[in-house]
């Protein structure tokens, strides 16, 4: 599917903007308004080149070398040394929709006019994206601070025509044959360029944007999970009433309540829970364990907690992110915007979010598997317990992915190594707090699917082994995702390879269509 360009102005780029440039490959256009700055901010750099007066990036060396002078007939030399030194990355190479994304904050810093470089720079930039070639970067380099430096650079590098980069394809080639390819004349740097595009926090911003287009899914997939695992271990629905929400009245569990409810509405096993006669549940227990009755509130603060990384995601991405800047009357000034605190403070507190959500889904599933808790299941969900052992060893590789994200919610950005000749002696490590939460949302994927896979088995053998084939006594929603889950997954019989199960559960919730099922029988949309 094809996805118009993004016009990149002086003003803040949207989430969805970056979404579509990075993970979709929308391309990219110059406003009118952007040239314009750019020239005008060029200007002010071109003024200064003769000037005797030490200015930083432009006559000067960088970090703790910033003291040493430039002579005029060196200074080309000295930005391309900047980028050559700087690409220093190692490791296993990034996902191409983070450099996509880490290119396009760059650019957008760039097009505001605040950081100095020619109009040609940029454009060259947006070309480099139009024609699909992406960086090799590694996932070793970045402390966060001044920017990301060593993923930024090797982007700049490939600008110079020089180092290995993707084609669309995903071929790797040498850059200048990439740009060759592609007809885009490699740029030389002059004073101020290569700092230019280096200084910044664009890639762990990119890191951040896509992950709460993840997370709004995912979150949503979550109500889905606890809705079914409610249905299918006979809970109530009782507490997820609005009027109960009403007295802790927190907007996302607000509305993860009523995800749940709409789900559940209609459900006829939660129906069979009433007595005839006063329309009141007929409890087994006094109340359903906490992984049922709290999901709403687990799943909120999550929410809330995305709410809160995207209003910092907002306004980064109206940011003109540089060390020095052009400020608006003209001055190049020095300052510190590059330290990536804010960004690295709340993909780290997503990674807690996400380690807690996956936590209680978790102890849902576990309960289908404990035929002590699961109300009249078989042990393990297993279709003859003792020769077959069922869903045991799903609810193991949840266990060992939930471990994992309790280790990946430990914060990276509280810790800091000095770097630079102490010039540089306090770094944010946000780009390690983006990568790890990249592979948080991995894990969540995963381990939704499981409950929602382990649900589904229950719930067909409430209803006798019925599956997609009739006799669903689910809400209408959960009926329709079960149905789309048994096009692509067998239902309960003998053991079999649970493997190929489990990773055609990922890809439904990873491509939204257990979603899109539930909602097509909706009356309107989930929260």
């Amino acid at each position: 599917m094809s996805h118009p360009s993004v016009i990149v102005g002086t003003g803040p780029l949207s989430p969805a903007d970056v979404v579509a440039v990075a993970r979709h490959g929308a391309e990219v256009e110059l406003a009118a308004d952007a040239l314009s700055a750019m020239a005008a901010s060029r200007a002010v750099i071109e003024s200064l080149v003769d000037d005797g007066t030490p200015h930083y990036g432009v006559s000067t060396g960088f970090g703790a070398l910033a003291t040493k002078h430039i002579p005029l007939d060196q200074r080309s030399q000295l930005q391309r040394s900047l980028i050559r030194s700087h690409a220093a990355s190692s490791g296993a190479e990034v996902d191409r929709e983070v450099v996509r994304g880490l290119m396009l904050g760059r650019l957008s810093t760039l097009a505001t006019g605040r950081t100095g470089v020619r109009p040609v720079v940029a454009s060259t930039y947006a070309a480099l994206l139009n024609a699909g070639i992406t960086p090799v970067i590694g996932e070793y380099g970045s402390l966060g601070c001044s920017g990301d430096l060593a993923p930024l650079s090797h982007v700049a590098l490939a600008l110079m025509g020089e180092g290995d980069v993707r084609t669309r394809s995903g071929e790797l080639v040498p850059a200048a044959d990439a740009l060759a390819a592609a007809g885009i004349a490699p740029v030389e740097l002059r004073e101020k360029e290569g700092l230019a595009l280096i200084n910044g926090t664009d890639g762990m911003l990119g890191m951040l944007v896509l992950a709460a287009a993840d997370l709004h899914r995912l979150l949503t997939t979550a109500d889905l999970a606890a809705a079914m695992s409610v249905e299918g271990l006979l809970g109530t629905d009782a507490v997820f009433a609005e009027d109960l929400h009403a007295l802790r009245p927190h907007p996302g569990q607000v509305a993860s309540a009523a995800s749940i409810r709409a789900l559940l509405e209609g459900s006829p096993l939660i129906a069979e829970q009433l007595t005839s006669e006063t329309g009141r549940h007929r409890f087994t227990r006094v109340q359903d364990a906490y992984s049922l009755r709290c999901a709403p509130q687990v799943h909120g603060a999550a929410r809330a907690t995305l709410a809160h990384a995207e209003s910092v995601a907002a306004i980064e991405l109206g940011s003109a992110i540089d060390n020095p800047v052009i400020t608006p009357d003209g001055r190049i000034e020095s300052n510190g915007n590059f330290h990536g605190a804010p960004v690295g403070y709340v993909l780290d507190f997503l990674a807690i979010a996400v380690a807690d959500v996956a936590s209680m889904s978790e102890r849902r599933t576990d309960r289908f598997l404990d035929k002590s808790r699961s109300h009249g299941l078989n042990a393990f969900l297993a279709h003859d317990p003792g020769v077959d052992s069922g869903h045991m060893i799903a609810q193991y590789t949840q266990a060992g992915i939930v471990s994992e994200l309790k280790r990946l919610a430990a914060p990276a950005s509280v810790d800091s190594i000095p770097s630079s000749a102490m010039q540089e002696d306090h770094v944010s490590m946000g780009w390690a707090a983006g990568l790890k939460l990249r592979r948080a949302i991995d894990g969540l994927t995963r381990v939704l699917a499981i409950e929602i896979l382990t649900a589904a088995r229950a719930l067909d053998m409430r209803d006798g082994g019925a599956g997609a084939e009739g006799g669903l006594r689910s809400s209408a929603p959960i009926s329709a995702v079960r149905a789309r889950l048994r096009a692509d997954v067998e239902g309960p019989g003998t053991d079999r390879y649970l493997a190929p199960e489990i990773e055609a559960a990922r890809l439904l919730v990873d491509d939204d269509a257990l979603l899109a099922a539930a909602t097509a029988v909706l009356p309107a949309p989930l929260p």
